[in-house]
């Protein structure tokens, strides 16, 4: 059976053809949910999140043409994800992922208190991108399901068909490596 690419399915939305919906949905859905749930912790409302994400796409391309069609999904997942945890403000998203993948990445991004030190948040994002894209597949899928994503240590092992240890031990090294590059760069 011939697997879309995301060049095919970019060319349904500029074809206002519905089916780039459905296409997208079969190839990201189930990606999109974990990103809302692991926010929001309740699937209805991430399968909200995910149908949004998807009428945002349709109004939005053309004349946007994403470079990467689950990042630009993915993104609109999150936003929209967020957004809802933050006008429902019932239950703490994720389970406490979201504190716990905060706490192991803010030594490596935070800025310093003192004003005159404040990162440039434009330069941090390039040197960031840079850094991901230098990374393997596998390295940056585990990096961004985690501090993108917020997904729990186990749901990244089972997603990635890895044992947990080896999750653990990517992250601790990613995160040591983006640390090396942001101090090299002179951005910490």
């Amino acid at each position: 059976m011939h697997s879309i690419t995301d060049e095919e399915i970019v060319s349904l939305y500029f074809d206002r053809d519905q089916q780039a919906i459905a296409q997208t949905q079969q190839k990201y859905g189930g990606l999109c949910r974990s990103i809302a749930n692991s926010i929001l912790g309740n699937r209805e409302d991430a399968e909200e999140c995910l149908n949004d994400a998807l009428l945002k796409m349709w109004d939005s391309i053309p004349p946007a043409k994403p470079k990467s069609l689950i990042a630009y999904l993915s993104v609109a997942v999150r936003n929209l994800a967020c957004n809802r945890r933050a006008a429902n403000r019932a239950e703490k998203r994720g389970g406490g992922e979201v504190a716990a993948a905060l706490s192991e990445i803010e030594n490596v991004i935070a800025a310093p208190d003192n004003p005159e030190h404040v990162i440039d948040k434009m330069a941090l994002a390039d040197a960031i991108n840079r850094f991901l894209s230098g990374l393997s597949a596998e390295n940056r899928v585990m990096f961004v399901l985690r501090y993108w994503s917020n997904l729990s240590i186990k749901e990244i092992a089972e997603k990635c068909c890895v044992g947990q240890s080896k999750v653990k031990m990517t992250l601790l090294r990613t995160r040591n490596d983006l640390k090396a590059q942001l101090e090299e760069e002179g951005l910490l």
